[in-house]
Parts: structure tokens; C-alpha cells; sequence
């Protein structure tokens, strides 16, 4: 029921994804007389969705600490108790940011050595697509909460983006070592000294993340939500920017047209849709936010992006890689080295949108 133009575009995403994933079945919670007339539209769905009924929803403008009073009931707590329960392998929604989750740390508990779950996402890069945590789940962060965010980036990147040692770099205001406040300076000289499935890249900056520098980019919830929306922001402003430039005279307008299919192109490579989905990571389950605005095409990747960690498992690899973590000395040491990233790395990069 969440998301501006839900419960139609759940059941648009929930065919499509459908058609891309054959095994796939759904269970849809909300309101019944605003569902089913929306199923009937779509054949392939009708023997495998599962409705059930509820009145009470989640509003987009309902403090956490309200929706985990008074939704109990609601069709995003039903969802996502459905995953707790083993119903279901995971839960997608377009709804309310805080209360997803909120409820979902509460249905879900926390992963043995998480202190904080975190909201991961693809980003766009000039290499492919990066992976960046966390996205405004935590303001404030310690030095073991960038180590266990780095932690949880690389395995999902492996799983994900099929890459079998990640790169991971640090978000900073510089790359020289001696930058940084304490808690980025605590998890550099971690990363630099742990045993892990990654390679520890160092410290990168704020335009490393659209050149994809690395495959994982780690900061405090404050500045990847700032970074993120800055992203965004800037790419909004460049388009309204090139339909300006076009409509200026006919022959702006006809060097549009000459130039349209390579416009596409650059489109279809920035598409909000292909990139949809926030994961929160860190959590005994599969837990995925899909953006508000998003249509159909988008929140069907929010639902593949859901399939493929459950089908590869990204909780269990998780969770060994924390125990083995665990299991090693990582104090801290002085130096931090940095790892660059060569051009084998090119071809492993990216990854196959369905």
C-alpha cells in the first residue's frame, strides 16, 4: 500500500518481476477491494499471489515510534513479520523509510556482531555500478560501526555484483591518512590490518564515488544521505539543464534529434529505475526499500535485488564473514595502506540488470 502511486504500481512491479523471475510468488498484504481488481488485470499472477486483508496502513508522515505503536496490524508490519516467521524469503515496500525500518529491526532482531543495521544501494559510476552505506540509517557512527558497514558492503557486493574481493574505500575529506576524524581514522587502520574477503582501497573522497574509485563506498548515515542527494540533485539539474539547451532555437531542437539516440543511451545509463532499492543491511532477514516515486519498472528491480540476496544467501555470508572477523586481532596500527584499483577489475565490474 505504500509509495505514491501504490497499490498499482506494487502489482505493475509484482508481473514484471514475476515475468523475470518464473518461480517467484507473492504475498500482497492491504486492502483487498483495492487489490484484486488490480490482479484480475494480470494473468500471470493469479495462481500465485496470496492476499491478505488489513485496513491499517503505514502513512508516509508517521514517526517511526507511532508506526511501531500503533501499525501492529499494518500491511508493512504483516509483511515483514511474514519474513520473521519464514513465510517469506523477504519483504519489499515503497513506504515509509523510518517506519520499514524501525519495524524491521524490531521483527527482524539485529545479525550476531551488528550494533546498527545500515541502508545500502547501487549507485551509478563511470566503472559500472558502486555499492554505498549507510544511506541515513545512522547519523552518528564509531569506529566499529564503519568496520562492520565495510564488512557488510564487501559481502553484499560479492553477492550482488558477483565481485569475488571487493574493493572498499572510506568516505573522507581528503586521502592523506592523517584526515579524518577519529572514527574514520579507527576503521582505516582496522580495515588495513583485517583478514577479510575485501581489498581495503584507503580513504577516498567525494568525486571518487561517481568516478567508482571503488566497488564499496563506507560512511556515517549523515553524509551518504547528503552525498546520495547531492547525486541526485545534480543529475536532475543537468537534465532540465540539456532541455533548455535543445529548446532553444530549431536548430537546437535538430541537433537534438541527431543527437537522440546517444540521448537515450545516456538516459536508459541513469535510470533511477535500474538502481532501485535501499537494503538494510545487518539484519536476520531480507529487508528492501524501494524509493516512493519509483513506477513499475522500478520496483520490479527492488524486488529482483530482493530475489537475488535471498537465492545467493547474502545473510549466511554475513554472518561467517563477522565470525571470522571476530576470530582475529585487527587492533589498530599506524599507517594505512591503499590498495588502487587496476584495470583487471573493469570486466568483473557491473552488474546484469534483468
Amino acid at each position: 500500500m505504500g509509495g505514491d502511486a501504490g497499490p498499482g504500481m506494487v502489482v505493475g512491479g509484482a508481473a514484471l518481476a514475476r515475468e523475470r523471475h518464473p518461480n517467484l510468488r507473492f504475498l500482497l498484504f492491504g486492502d483487498e477491494a483495492k487489490i484484486n481488481p488490480l490482479l484480475s488485470r494480470y494473468r500471470a499472477l493469479r495462481d500465485v499471489v496470496e492476499v491478505r486483508h488489513t485496513d491499517d496502513v503505514v502513512k508516509s508522515t508517521d514517526r517511526p515510534s507511532q508506526a511501531l505503536r500503533q501499525g501492529r496490524q499494518s500491511s508493512m508490519r504483516l509483511a515483514i513479520n511474514a519474513v520473521a516467521d519464514g513465510e517469506a524469503g523477504g519483504v519489499v515496500s515503497a513506504g515509509n523509510t523510518g517506519a520499514l525500518m524501525a519495524m524491521s529491526k524490531i521483527a527482524l532482531k539485529s545479525m550476531p556482531g551488528i550494533d546498527r543495521p545500515a541502508i545500502c544501494g547501487f549507485l551509478p559510476t563511470l566503472r559500472g555500478e558502486s555499492v554505498m552505506l549507510d544511506l541515513g540509517a545512522n547519523v552518528d557512527c564509531d569506529q566499529e560501526n564503519l568496520v562492520q558497514f565495510a564488512i557488510m558492503g564487501a559481502a553484499f557486493a560479492r553477492t550482488i555484483l558477483g565481485l569475488p574481493r571487493p574493493t572498499v574505500g572510506l568516505l573522507n575529506v581528503g586521502e592523506e591518512e592523517m584526515k579524518g576524524n577519529e572514527a574514520v581514522k579507527g576503521a582505516a587502520a582496522v580495515l588495513n590490518k583485517a583478514n577479510l574477503p575485501l581489498r581495503f582501497h584507503g580513504f577516498v573522497e567525494g568525486d571518487d564515488i561517481a568516478k567508482g574509485t571503488t566497488d564499496v563506498v563506507v560512511t556515517d548515515g549523515f553524509s551518504g544521505n547528503v552525498a546520495l542527494k547531492t547525486m541526485e540533485g545534480t543529475a536532475k539539474l543537468f537534465t532540465q539543464f540539456l532541455r533548455t539547451a535543445f529548446g532553444q532555437s530549431f536548430l537546437s531542437k535538430l541537433g537534438y534529434m541527431l543527437a537522440k539516440p546517444a540521448m537515450m543511451a545516456l538516459r536508459d545509463r541513469v535510470d533511477p529505475r535500474h538502481h532501485n532499492g535501499g537494503v538494510f543491511l545487518g539484519l536476520n532477514g531480507v529487508s528492501v526499500k524501494s524509493h516512493g516515486g519509483m513506477d513499475d519498472v522500478g520496483f520490479a528491480t527492488a524486488i529482483g535485488l530482493a530475489v537475488d540476496m535471498v537465492a545467493d544467501d547474502l545473510i549466511g555470508r554475513i554472518t561467517a564473514d563477522m565470525a571470522e572477523f571476530s576470530h582475529h586481532d585487527v587492533g589498530p596500527n599506524d599507517g594505512v595502506a591503499v590498495d588502487g584499483v587496476t584495470d583487471d577489475d573493469d570486466e568483473a565490474r557491473g552488474r546484469a540488470i534483468a
